[in-house]
């Protein structure tokens, strides 16, 4: 499905208009946590929020229009990478985050994944939003490499971080497995054994 563009509210507006996105995306949240996204309407999010279904169909035009700006939300939170002192517990802290995230129930980013196959605009906005936070992680891999804990080289920090955290979303979001506490320190160190032995270090070959 593909959703007309829409011209967003402002990232983060004053006063009442603030008060205003702040009610409708709480209650985006809630619908979603409830519902999922086949729930998820313009007239529901309206009545919960208590906002004029005028007034949020003028803003955000549809439920792409808030689906994406719930994600650009998420972007807007001061969130800070893990900094432990080593690789292994960055990694495996972050992995505790997202595996909190996923197993929680009702779980909203699991169903603002499912949103994001059904909106274009959600899709957009949270692949952006998943690049950004990989991004922000790769100082992670900068601080290790800084300590000694990688081979000699550069290495390919995105590599790296998808290797860490992507077994979380196989098992909890695409296999559906029972939550395992073991596993996010089980994937932060298959990733490391990996990087230290050069699994993830650009060579020239590559392009690097």
């Amino acid at each position: 499905m593909t959703d007309p563009p829409a011209t967003p509210p402002d990232r983060r507006p004053g006063g009442r208009t603030a008060r205003i996105r702040a009610q409708v995306l709480d209650a985006v949240r809630a619908e979603l946590a409830e519902g999922g996204h086949e729930g998820l309407t313009m007239e529901g999010v309206a009545t919960r929020s208590g906002v004029h279904r005028t007034t949020v169909y003028r803003r955000w035009r549809d439920v792409g229009g808030l689906l994406a700006d719930v994600i650009d939300a998420a972007g807007e939170v001061d969130w800070q990478p893990p900094d432990t002192g080593s690789l292994r517990g960055d990694l495996a802290a972050l992995n505790r985050e997202i595996h909190d995230s996923l197993v929680v129930r009702p779980s909203f980013a699991v169903a603002l994944m499912a949103a994001s196959f059904h909106s274009e605009q959600a899709a957009r906005a949270q692949t952006k939003l998943w690049a950004d936070r990989y991004t922000q992680c790769e100082v992670l891999v900068d601080r290790a490499a800084a300590r000694g804990e990688l081979p000699s080289g550069p290495t390919d920090a995105r590599r790296l971080l998808i290797a860490a955290t992507a077994p979380l979303y196989l098992q909890l979001v695409l296999l559906r497995a029972d939550p395992d506490p073991r596993l996010p320190e089980q994937a932060a160190t298959a990733a490391v054994l990996a990087a230290a032995a050069g699994a993830f270090t650009v060579r020239p070959e590559d392009g690097g």
